[in-house]
């Protein structure tokens, strides 16, 4: 089953961090994400931070491992506030509950790869970091036939030249970072989870977020409707990115 949609990225709408560089530069329009472009298609960005900036749309994305009750809560304010997201999976968290892959989906969310153990990947050797990224993209294709469009490398905000090169070796070619953190891990309240977001949010974001955590639970209504009176619309990332 196809799970995630492979879309283009709009061009000069997205900040990327360039393969072996840090140097920030615009993609070509049209750029495809795909998990085996051929030869002759443009490249991959390496890293996308955000989307079109002329665009009233925002991604909100999940790291995606936590109590069970606490997961399903939030997919139903989700669900109640009909928003859908984007999920970036721990494996070995997917792994351990696997009807938790059908509700995300079965909400209309897309599943993506947060590696498998949830290690510190960037000080991991290279084939550690690529063992840790294939194996959790086979739980995915396991549970839901499709290992998902997008990777995020866990405990750092930014992938390294490093880590790009192993998640395409996996099948990723580009790697989704985000533009606004919500600070939701540190449980600050979901008054400051929800300021904390606002704060930094504008046309084209990608705001991390959390399962796992009730302050993001009982956030996400007010988050969720400020947004929206702002005129900001939550989209998956590959909407966004569409």
């Amino acid at each position: 089953m196809q799970l995630t949609r492979r879309a283009a990225l709009a061009a000069g709408a997205l900040t990327l961090a360039g393969c072996g560089t840090d140097t920030a530069h615009t993609a070509p329009s049209g750029s495809p994400i795909a998990a085996s472009p051929s030869p002759s298609a443009r490249p991959s960005p390496s890293e996308v931070v955000h989307g079109s900036r002329d665009r009233a749309q925002v991604a909100l994305t999940f790291h995606g491992q936590g109590d069970d009750q606490l997961v399903r809560a939030t997919l139903a304010v989700l669900a109640q506030t009909n928003t859908t997201a984007t999920v970036l999976a721990v494996g070995s968290w997917l792994e351990a509950g696997p009807a938790l892959a059908r509700a995300i989906l079965d909400g209309g969310h897309e599943l993506g790869n947060h590696t498998y153990a949830h290690l510190d990947i960037g000080s991991l050797p290279a084939q550690q970091q690529y063992a840790e990224i294939r194996r959790c993209a086979d739980v995915l294709r396991k549970l839901t036939g499709s290992a998902g469009a997008w990777f995020r490398p866990s405990q750092t905000p930014r992938s390294t030249p490093q880590i790009q090169q192993q998640a395409r070796r996996a099948g990723y070619p580009t790697c989704l970072a985000y533009d606004v953190d919500s600070l939701d891990y540190t449980d600050p309240g979901p008054a400051a989870i929800v300021e904390t977001t606002l704060s930094g949010v504008q046309n084209g974001s990608i705001v991390s977020l959390h399962f796992g955590h009730a302050g993001t639970v009982e956030a996400l209504p007010e988050l969720i409707a400020s947004l929206r009176n702002r005129g900001l619309n939550p989209v998956t990332a590959t909407d966004l990115l569409r």
